[in-house]
């Protein structure tokens, strides 16, 4: 067994957040290992990430991002539990990472849950046909059809996403590690992105005739 010191409890206390109890157990169970630790502690965050999200979050914060040249912009509402909590900078610091993976990504969903049964039948009637149509046996099938809209639900679910900052964790576990920190319920509830000129049919004309065309004016 490791000799835990006060200095690696400090240590891994300003890298993660956590309590000092909650850091001196985590370098006993991982032999005093803090890249291990700092996982047994952000499982243990998630633990009472997930025990939390029972807890009604109404405050929070409408956050909007304009990308640089003005071609794109983000609302975005994440809500809190408390007012006071909502001001927390790291808080405002993730809703404003959160819009910028908006911006950047354009997931047409916020969560799994909210991908219309169409589109999944869809989905799947494509990763089967071209399972088979790869000569994979049927009886795997299955399996592989679940594997592709696992992959689809990454790219299209801002919150399976990963995070454009650090593709090692998920929007989900990105807002979990926040819960572990702040001690109160998060949630993503609504996003709208805009793109400038989105939708507009803009008219094509070939460069060619349109030269040809000032010439005979």
């Amino acid at each position: 067994m490791a000799n835990i010191t006060a200095a690696m409890v400090k240590e891994l206390r300003e890298m993660t957040g956590a309590g000092m109890m909650d850091c001196k157990n985590a370098l006993k169970a991982s032999d005093g290992d803090i890249k291990k630790a700092i996982a047994w502690l952000r499982e243990k965050g998630m633990a009472s990430a997930d025990k939390k999200s029972s807890r009604v979050a109404a405050e929070g914060v409408i956050e909007s991002y304009i990308h640089g040249d003005g071609r794109i912009g983000v609302l975005l509402e994440v809500n809190i539990e408390t007012d006071f909590a909502a001001k927390n900078e790291d808080f405002r610091g993730m809703v404003k990472d959160i819009a910028m993976q908006v911006a950047s990504m354009n997931p047409p969903y916020l969560k799994r849950e909210d991908v219309p049964a169409e589109v999944l039948a869809s989905e799947r009637e494509i990763a089967r046909n071209q399972a088979l149509n790869d000569g994979k046996p049927e009886k795997i099938v299955d399996r592989i059809v679940e594997g592709r809209l696992e992959k689809f639900y990454e790219a299209n679910c801002l919150m399976e996403q990963p995070f454009v900052k650090d593709d090692s964790k998920t929007i989900t576990t990105l807002v979990k590690e926040m819960v572990a920190k702040i001690g109160e319920n998060i949630q993503v509830r609504r996003f709208t992105r805009y793109e400038l000129g989105e939708g507009i049919e803009k008219k094509q004309e070939d460069f060619a005739e349109e030269v040809a065309k000032q010439m005979n004016k």
